[in-house]
């Protein structure tokens, strides 16, 4: 294993080059390439390698350093590494779109930056609310004149709609009561080849690695507050891609192989058709059993404390502040009567000025959950 721990350390520095190893070019001999090494074997040492360093981060860094060694490698250790749902773990940037765990929740925490308009998210290393956290995802907040767009991006320094880390977006209507989310898409390899643009009579070729659209993955609405500032916020949220099926005991939640989402899943839903409600998804689906009706996340009800005189929400210690903006997802489990189910599927709530906590499970991803919670920042003068 101390050849391994070497080579690891080779590969932070280096983590774009072959590694070689040093007692074979101590002795003058060739470089021994440890992406040749046969597929059995190579096996076996990163399943060491995960099984040594499978924990938490930072040291999830080992396995992520194996899989930049060549293609290989990287082909590999994401067959090793287990999804988020087996394993409770974010290891690589596909992991965001994955969904979460069915047993518990990952924890992350939300920074603000009221300044800049930006919103980072950070997984939570420790079970303390202040530790620095890993750095996930990062959004800002673009104000237009008929809307608000939440860009989503892998980097907190580039949030191009052209760039190859983006992610997505989260945009608003006008009263800032109706959310959609917008998942990055790839347009086909062998379409975006095909583009040409001329500019200054030379002909470009537009980048197959560039994000050329986007489609809606979720719809999230908040409704008229009776009980206007006094009362807690009523919000529903309608997950397109994810049926209701994945919440039975065998269901299965589609798991992406890829960071950008495509189109070939059988749960898309096109721009042109209107959003069906929910009641409408139900009663289809008795007419067309072939297809599920969508996932319905429903605000968990909070109960009125006498003695405290507010509304309250069991956290388990995860938020300290009370803020209208704190909430419990769960699961509406019948279509006809809306009964919500007891599993908590995302949380969130404020334990400081501009730091919040963000929970999530399955079947939703570290992304669908943090768009929902972007749209929880919006004031909105039409429910409170």
């Amino acid at each position: 294993m101390a050849a391994i721990r070497g080579l690891i350390q080779e590969m932070r520095s280096r983590p774009h080059r072959v590694v070689h190893d040093a007692a074979s070019n101590a002795s003058g001999s060739d470089p021994f390439q440890w992406s040749e090494l046969p597929e059995e074997l190579l096996r076996e040492i990163l399943i060491r390698v995960e099984s040594v360093d499978g924990g938490d981060w930072p040291s999830r860094r080992s396995a992520v350093a194996c899989a930049g060694v060549c293609r290989i490698w990287r082909l590999l250790m994401k067959e090793i590494v287990a999804v988020p749902e087996i394993s409770s773990k974010l290891t690589f940037p596909v992991s965001l779109k994955q969904p979460g765990p069915r047993d518990s929740l990952i924890q992350c925490f939300i920074k603000r930056n009221r300044n800049a308009q930006s919103y980072h998210l950070y997984l939570g290393l420790t079970n303390s609310l202040t530790d620095n956290g890993k750095f996930l995802l990062a959004a800002c907040k673009l104000k237009r004149a008929t809307c608000t767009d939440y860009i989503m991006s892998l980097r907190s320094d580039d949030m191009s709609r052209r760039s190859n880390a983006y992610l997505g977006r989260v945009r608003s209507n006008f009263l800032g009561t109706k959310f959609t989310v917008f998942d990055g898409n790839l347009m086909p390899q062998s379409r975006a080849t095909k583009m040409m643009k001329s500019r200054s009579s030379n002909l470009m070729k537009v980048s197959p690695r560039v994000p050329q659209g986007s489609y809606p993955v979720a719809h999230i609405s908040y409704e008229l507050n009776v009980l206007g500032s006094r009362g807690p916020r009523r919000m529903r949220c309608i997950m397109d891609t994810v049926p209701m099926s994945v919440l039975e005991p065998r269901g299965v939640a589609s798991t992406p192989t890829s960071t950008f989402s495509t189109r070939s899943s059988p749960f898309f839903r096109s721009h042109s058709k209107p959003i069906r409600s929910n009641s409408a998804s139900c009663s289809d689906s008795g007419n067309n059993s072939s297809r599920d009706p969508p996932l319905v996340l429903s605000n968990k009800t909070p109960r009125w404390h006498e003695q405290l005189r507010c509304w309250c929400l069991n956290f388990h210690g995860r938020v300290t502040v009370a803020s209208v903006k704190n909430f419990q997802l769960v699961a509406v489990s019948d279509c006809e009567t809306e009964q919500p189910s007891e599993r908590i599927i995302l949380q969130f709530g404020k334990v400081g000025k501009d730091m919040f906590t963000m929970d999530y499970g399955y079947p939703i991803s570290a992304f669908q959950a943090f768009a929902i919670c972007l749209s929880s920042f919006e004031t909105r003068i039409a429910c409170e």
